[in-house]
């Protein structure tokens, strides 16, 4: 690798990371809001809450790598004009096609690894967090109720377990206090389990035990019960997704499964690192400016090129899951004309048009 090479790469390497760095933060925010929103509610145990963020990243990464690659080439670039660096360069015959190798030594390994992420890793990732989360909603341990701890529900009331069976479906002793309206119930149970009517309601069962019932303001209208069995409604669980669902299946199987909802998530996950290849190789002819040309002047020209891009990229999908476009069209109409465009694009980039012939 000549000294030039190195000089670029190691450029287009820093801006990419510092680009990626940012976006990983600004996308944090929406991923945790999300999130917590689920432990909030009770629908997911807050001990899921950084193994549920990082297999999320996973997931959204084949959306937020292509936009860094992208913005990261162009302010590489873009630095080269503005520090005068690309008129040295030219002047000493490195011109577009010259700078081609240290672009595909940055652009060829992301691409690949947004190939990675889109067919393989982001599936294997959804799937895991659907199992991590079915098991927690089956699980008391996971569902926060914890042996000798007090455990606030989301609904205002007090559990406490005196002890858990290994498995985490039976407990023992428990007490239980809640709020409904302006009366206070206390309970209390010698043993119990947790059980499920459908896929995400989830109910504790107390069995021997007493309740005790009163006004909450104060008064002296207060009941005593005994019961064999009593039913106690925990937050609903997460919503998790049938196994066969086209968003769970690894990529080999959506080849031969001819559902258009599995067709559209085929190729929603074949685009990803086309855009990407597409867009990068857009960033050297855009980020061209004159010495007193604005250093950000098309920055924004290329980010609406690419919300576009990715906005054209899931109405295409839907449309194929809706059966309105043939799983054969798929995503080829927008994902070969833009990387055609691209090559254009670049192969074009500094050549001097022919003059205008006057009379």
């Amino acid at each position: 690798m000549s000294k030039l090479d190195r000089y670029l790469l190691r450029d287009f390497v820093q801006s990419f990371l510092a680009t990626l760095i940012v976006l990983l933060v600004v996308s944090v925010g929406g991923v945790l809001v999300d999130i917590l929103g689920n432990i909030a509610d009770g629908r997911l145990p807050a001990k899921l809450l950084f193994s549920q963020l990082g297999l999320q990243f996973i997931v959204y990464m084949p959306l937020i790598l292509p936009l860094a690659l992208m913005l990261g080439m162009l302010l590489a670039v873009a630095r080269l004009y503005r520090d005068s660096e690309m008129a040295v360069l030219t002047a000493i015959g490195v011109g577009p096609k010259r700078l081609l190798r240290p672009v595909l030594m940055l652009v060829l390994p992301v691409v690949g690894l947004v190939g990675l992420c889109s067919m393989w890793l982001g599936p294997w990732a959804d799937r895991t967090s659907e199992q991590m989360i079915e098991s927690a909603n089956r699980s008391l341990v996971m569902a926060g109720l914890e042996s000798g701890k007090f455990t606030m529900l989301p609904n205002g009331g007090v559990v406490y377990l005196s002890s858990v069976s290994p498995d985490g479906s039976g407990l023992g002793r428990i007490f239980l206090q809640r709020s409904r309206g302006d009366r206070i119930e206390v309970a209390s149970a010698a043993s119990g389990k947790m059980f499920f009517e459908g896929d995400r309601q989830r109910y504790l069962q107390l069995d021997d035990g007493h309740q005790i019932e009163g006004p909450a303001n104060g008064g002296l209208d207060y009941r005593l019960m005994r019961f064999a069995r009593n039913d106690v409604a925990l937050p609903d669980g997460a919503v998790t997704r049938d196994e066969k669902d086209p968003e769970l299946l690894p990529t080999t199987q959506l080849f031969g499964d001819a559902r258009p909802e599995a067709q559209a998530q085929l190729h929603s996950r074949i685009t990803p690192p086309l855009i990407a290849l597409a867009f990068a190789l857009m960033t050297v002819p855009l980020a061209r400016s004159s010495p007193r040309q604005q250093r950000y002047g098309r920055m924004m020209l290329a980010f609406l090129a690419y919300m576009v891009g990715m906005n054209l990229m899931f109405i295409g999908t839907r449309w194929i899951a809706d059966g309105k476009l043939s799983g054969t069209v798929g995503l080829w109409w927008l994902s070969l004309p833009l990387l055609a465009l691209a090559i254009w694009m670049y192969l074009r980039d500094g050549k001097l048009s022919r003059p205008r012939r006057t009379a």
